[in-house]
């Protein structure tokens, strides 16, 4: 447990800190640049900034491939977190077959202080095939953006430095500082070769770089790194043009050992041949604390040893599962869980936004949204802001996105419920005066960097799933649970429809770190903080996507409860999260089911926090618009012809019609639990669902029926392939709902549950194990992974699949 962590801290010799005084210091730190291999920062907007990278120099050609950022061109076996906790630190394997090099980073912070404490880290590497030359540059960089220095303060010295090397500085944010470079005792260098005299003042020393850097670009450091290296490699080889052989890559490839007047970006390169070891400690003049390497050698196996025993406590893997390893199963489970938490990210900076834009099918709208217009036309930046969020991908998406924070936040919350807390503050923070915010969420340069510039304008009339309220709904659970207040039953949000309320795992009370916010007064003026701005995001929602129903003469008890998604193309409804699903033709007058589905979902979840925080008027009118939505849901998007739910459209006679595509969305009602187990209608769901020529596969649920025409066709999107996080929400409202209340089906779903759950879980652990990934999404034939990797965004939710977190 975390009290372990820190009652093991403060028994380390040497060692004076205080705890933090307040839930976040302790998250003040972090491995908060996701899309770096490795890069720690502070949750401020310009302060510090680190990073570290590398490049083989077995030849000249690695040169030319330095490891930075996450890239899937990179070709890494493997990158993971087997070991992370947002509080206290983590372990990440690399495994660069191409360099034949296997590296560990290992991070650990200790708290105290007034500025976030201090932290160390270990980067450490051995060859994966000791009998083959692993040779490497290793270079460390730490940059400063706003107010305040940094200065070298170890002496200069034109041909490189032995030993350690010392940096201080201080800035508002942070406070007095020291970093200090200390290399491991047994760290070997090429030192001997072809033309090695020549170069014998240079060799087995680190090298150095510091610059002076605009406003806004240390994190093209880089650039800066690399063109300095080429810029003194250059004259040297001109040299040996003629020679038969060059000198050794590490003899050449050096950085220059020069610093200017202020700078502001400073780089220490290393070279290795075979095993290393170096450490790289920040020290804050605030905490009273000196950490040296000792604290790594005694803090790491502490904070293995409290993950662990934590994640057993929150994740525990049952040794029901058919797979031929249970403690892989479980290495995994604490692996893809370690992932998601290193890849939360803090991001500050401007977005791009029209307010201006429409699409032709779009711009009849009546709604009076003037106030979003102000006259401008065109793309224009916006006043830059902050934002901590986990991402999906390290790799392809190390940014916030809306559709995938809720998943994560599921996951987040059941290992570290005041983190989710923060995350989710920060994104409720975004919402603007309108009620709108950004599906993603690309802040700043370095964001913008690694998106296509055709999808770096946000415009304030397109939505994206309101999954936020997944994890408000999963909080208000816990605090449930853990107190005193009103019941689930109470609040009209135990998802059973009025029957027997499903039992809600958890202790007593709150037991330890992260969890301030589960005492029932801390969790209730929590939720009296999100509920202004997060009614103001809802009404945006009813006011901007709403449907047409009188117009082309729906019959539906509700003459209000309809909805539309905007901001689709011919091809795509990127705004629904599913982008090339198949749909009908755009126009004015379509409804679309899971738009539907989702705002039954999301009064459910805003009638519960009325319920909660005393507003009884709001909760009945919640109450009242919740029931129209399930009703409008049968009377406009049932198809007896079908048998199933669908969205609307207009045909060419300009008449309304059903367009029925079997596939995830005809599960919506399903998945979020908005259909009763009584419904006449669930037979026939639950039909598609186990149906193989449909839905159903060994791997999980597709996402289009595998009889569809456009099954596998195409971009081939969700036109087939599974989604971790659709069998999730399916296998979720199963577990509380459909196989947990007594009806018709009962037997049926819980057969249907427990044959999918293994099912998904053994699919994604096979795939993790065949190619040390997990992946955006599996697939709908082989069940093998595809696209993004790693995708430890909502792919990771199959930890609580295994533990049967709902």
């Amino acid at each position: 447990m975390m009290q372990l962590f820190w009652l093991l801290l403060f028994l380390l010799p040497s060692w004076t800190f205080s705890l933090p005084n307040n839930v976040t210091e302790d998250l003040h730190w972090g491995a908060y640049r996701p899309g770096l291999y490795f890069g720690v920062r502070p949750r401020l907007p310009q302060s510090l900034m680190t990073g570290f990278m590398w490049f083989g120099t077995q030849n000249y050609q690695s040169f030319a491939k330095p490891r930075h950022a996450c890239d899937q061109g990179d070709g890494l076996d493997s990158y993971t977190w087997t070991t992370f906790d947002s509080r206290q630190g983590g372990i990440q394997v690399l495994e660069d077959s191409q360099n034949n090099i296997v590296i560990t980073t290992e991070f650990l912070k200790v708290p105290g202080g007034q500025y976030g404490g201090s932290w160390a880290a270990r980067i450490k590497g051995k060859p994966i095939q000791p009998a083959y030359p692993s040779r490497i540059s290793a270079i460390f960089y730490l940059g400063l953006e706003g107010l305040g220095g940094v200065d070298l303060i170890t002496d200069e010295e034109e041909n490189g430095i032995d030993g350690p090397i010392e940096f201080s500085g201080s800035t508002p944010g942070l406070g007095d500082f020291t970093m200090r470079i200390v290399d491991g005792d047994d760290n070997q260098a090429v030192t001997s070769g072809l033309h090695s005299e020549i170069f014998a003042d240079r060799l087995g020393k680190s090298h150095f770089l510091g610059v002076r850097v605009n406003p806004g670009q240390v994190w093209t450091a880089k650039d800066f790194i690399l063109q300095s290296i080429l810029k003194h490699a250059g004259p040297i080889s001109e040299k040996y043009r003629e020679a038969d052989s060059l000198p050794d890559p590490s003899f050449l490839l050096q950085l220059p050992d020069e610093t200017i007047t202020a700078s502001n970006l400073f780089a220490v390169q290393k070279f290795f041949d075979g095993e290393f070891q170096f450490d790289v400690i920040f020290n804050s003049a605030s905490s009273h604390s000196e950490l040296d390497s000792a604290t790594i050698d005694l803090g790491i196996p502490v904070l293995i040893s409290s993950f662990n025993e934590r994640f057993e406590t929150r994740f525990p893997t049952p040794d029901s599962f058919a797979v031929s390893d249970y403690e892989a199963l479980k290495s995994f489970s604490k692996e893809i869980t370690s992932n998601l938490l290193g890849g939360i990210g803090y991001f500050y900076g401007t977005s791009i936004v029209d307010k201006g834009f429409a699409f032709e099918w779009d711009q009849e709208d009546d709604y009076d949204e003037t106030e979003t217009q102000d006259g401008q036309h065109g793309a224009k930046f916006t006043e830059p802001r902050a934002l901590l969020t986990a991402t999906p991908s390290r790799s392809f998406f190390p940014r916030g996105f809306y559709w995938d924070e809720g998943f994560h936040l599921l996951h987040i919350g059941q290992w570290d419920n005041d983190l989710s807390l923060e995350i989710l503050q920060d994104w409720i923070n975004l919402i603007d005066e309108n009620g709108w915010v950004a599906r993603e969420q690309i802040l700043g340069e370095e964001a913008r960097s690694r998106v296509p510039p055709e999808f770096q304008t946000q415009v304030p009339t397109f939505a994206n799933p309101p999954t936020l309220t997944m994890a408000v709904t999963a909080f208000i659970e816990r605090l449930v649970a853990q107190s005193d207040g009103p019941s689930a039953a109470d609040l009209g949000m135990d998802f059973a429809m009025g029957a027997e309320q499903v039992p809600l795992s958890g202790s007593t009370g709150p037991t330890g770190k992260g969890e301030v916010y589960l005492s029932y007064n801390e969790g209730l003026d929590f939720l009296r903080s999100i509920y202004v701005p997060l009614k103001r995001h809802y009404d945006w929602f009813r006011r901007t996507q709403r449907g047409q129903i009188k117009q082309y003469g729906r019959k539906a008890r509700s003459r209000t409860e309809a909805y539309r998604w905007r901001g689709r193309s011919e091809t795509h409804v990127l705004t629904s999260g599913m982008d090339d699903y198949p749909r009908g033709p755009p126009h004015a007058g379509e409804l679309h089911l899971d738009l539907i589905s989702w705002m039954g979902f999301f009064t459910r979840t805003m009638r519960g926090i009325a319920e909660f925080i005393g507003k009884a008027e709001d909760a009945e009118s919640f109450g009242e618009i919740e029931r129209a939505i399930i009703e409008n849901i049968d009377d406009l998007h049932w198809s007896e012809d079908a048998q199933m739910y669908c969205d609307v459209g207009i045909n060419l006679d300009d008449e309304s019609e059903h367009v029925c595509h079997k596939g995830y969305l005809s599960l919506f009602p399903l998945m979020l639990s908005l259909l009763p187990p009584d419904s006449s209608h669930l037979l026939p769901i639950l039909d598609l669902l186990h149906d193989p020529d449909h839905l159903w596969s060994s791997y999980g649920i597709r996402s289009l029926s595998a009889s569809h025409p456009e099954f596998g066709r195409g971009e081939n999107y969700w036109k087939g392939p599974i989604w971790v996080q659709m069998n999730y929400m399916i296998l979720s409202s199963l577990y509380k709902t459909y196989a947990a209340v007594e009806g018709p089906h009962q037997e049926y779903a819980k057969q249907i549950y427990t044959e999918l759950r293994e099912n998904v879980v053994e699919n994604v652990f096979k795939e993790y194990e065949r190619t040390g990934y997990v992946w955006e999404q599996y697939d709908a034939l082989t069940g093998e992974g595809r696209r993004s990797h790693p995708f430890t965004g909502w792919t990771s939710l199959v930890t609580l699949i295994i533990s049967e977190k709902y």
